[in-house]
């Protein structure tokens, strides 16, 4: 198989950077935000009634190849703490927002998560798309900066980092019940695993082999590509050759996009084929186009078609806050898990009557948990730094001329089995 460096990731940009900034920092001022220096953002609250300041600290992509997944995230993220002020901020105490543009560039990511931390005094970052961006901004934070850290982001998992939280879904809870399924349900059973080469898809596609492997299924073959890779061919005529009739794909922008346009012309889904993405939701409009997405499956921890009626309120008050942006609030986005990430860190801070020193706040999110969020309540593992929600799998299919996702399995509380 092939392997490239993990350092590949950090230099991923979009060729549109500049003008995706543009477009970004337009959105930003008319949501509110006020321009504290290239990339960074400041939200003041509404009120403060003289109460201290509990300072958040958003690192996301704006800008660069993640940029549609990013700018959902910080509109998630404003959204939140809107509802959290608008009913007394936690504890008595008001939230502001500052927010970092992480660029899909590690060493951005990692330059603008100091400001956070030694200009901004946040008491919390919460942010981080990539796995690879992850790795590299944790030990600014954590460590050296001695700050609780949030990753709201679906995952490779083995991340037990003290003071280091995770809010969206690990392997265990989107393969251990959607290979079944692919096998059993769907009848496929020859698996292909094409794979952008960072840490995510390498240990998710460890994880996967096993329980495909458990599960009667078979992979035929499993690889790693820069993530700009423009051109597949080689790999599209080894899943006709190989009879493949699954193609579980980690593959991510920016090659994502070629991929998924040979995969699709070679005639893959026509004759059969099925494709698998688990990062796959609403928002993956904003990188392939509908052709292409039709017929996809995909595991998440919150689908708009999800039948909640918290989730359902959520959504609309979203969207009136946010009218016609293309930017949703997804699960694949890790918007879901930044909602849920604020829910609990609230939950936390309120246990401790408004403290917020990262050794309290840290105790006190091991046993944190929500009555409700996006796709249902959750709560955290004690010990463990995730948590446990409930798991959908839905396959994008078109209901009256429309693209939407439809859950075909429910799994409710699932354990991220981490840590």
């Amino acid at each position: 198989m092939t392997r490239y460096d993990e350092d590949g990731a950090s230099a991923v940009r979009s060729p549109r950077h500049r003008r995706g900034f543009l477009f970004g920092a337009g959105a930003l001022a008319a949501a509110g935000w006020t321009a504290g220096g290239t990339g960074s953002w400041f939200l003041k609250p509404a009120w403060s009634q003289g109460g201290k300041a509990i300072r958040i600290g958003i690192a996301t992509d704006i800008t660069g190849a993640m940029a549609p997944s990013g700018n959902s995230c910080w509109q998630v993220a404003q959204f939140a703490v809107e509802q959290i002020n608008a009913a007394g901020g936690i504890a008595g105490r008001p939230v502001e927002l500052f927010l970092e543009d992480t660029a899909t560039d590690s060493k951005v990511a990692v330059a603008n998560v100091r400001k956070l931390i030694q200009q901004q005094k946040v008491d919390l970052v919460i942010g981080g798309i990539l796995s690879a961006t992850r790795q590299a901004i944790k030990d600014p934070i954590v460590n050296r900066g001695r700050t609780l850290y949030i990753y709201p982001q679906l995952y490779e998992g083995e991340e037990c980092t003290p003071h280091l939280f995770n809010t969206g879904p690990t392997p265990a809870q989107q393969v251990d019940t959607l290979i079944p399924y692919l096998i059993k349900t769907v009848g496929k059973k020859r698996f292909a695993l094409p794979s952008a080469n960072y840490v995510w898809p390498q240990l998710l596609n460890k994880h996967a082999r096993t329980v495909i492997e458990a599960n009667g299924g078979e992979v035929v073959f499993e690889e790693y590509y820069p993530l700009d890779q423009p051109e597949y061919s080689a790999t599209i005529n080894k899943i006709r050759d190989g009879k493949v009739d699954c193609v579980l794909s980690t593959i991510v922008p920016p090659g994502l996009q070629p991929f998924s346009k040979q995969l699709y012309e070679s005639g893959f889904q026509k004759n059969g084929g099925h494709v698998v993405s688990v990062y796959f939701d609403e928002n993956s409009l904003n990188f392939v186009p509908e052709r292409e997405l039709e017929g996809v499956y995909s595991c998440l921890d919150f689908f708009h078609t999800v039948d909640d009626p918290y989730s359902k309120a959520m959504l609309a008050a979203y969207d009136k806050k946010f009218p016609g942006s293309k930017y949703l609030f997804t699960a694949g986005s890790s918007s879901s898990g930044t909602y849920r990430g604020i829910r609990l860190y609230e939950a936390a801070v309120k246990a401790t009557n408004g403290d917020t020193a990262r050794e309290a706040t840290s105790a006190a999110l091991q046993n944190a948990k929500i009555a409700n969020g996006p796709g249902g309540g959750a709560e955290m593992v004690p010990g463990k730094m995730h948590a446990k929600m409930n798991m959908y799998i839905a396959q994008c299919r078109r209901t009256d001329g429309k693209l939407s996702w439809s859950i075909v399995q429910r799994d409710e509380m699932v354990d991220p089995k981490e840590c």
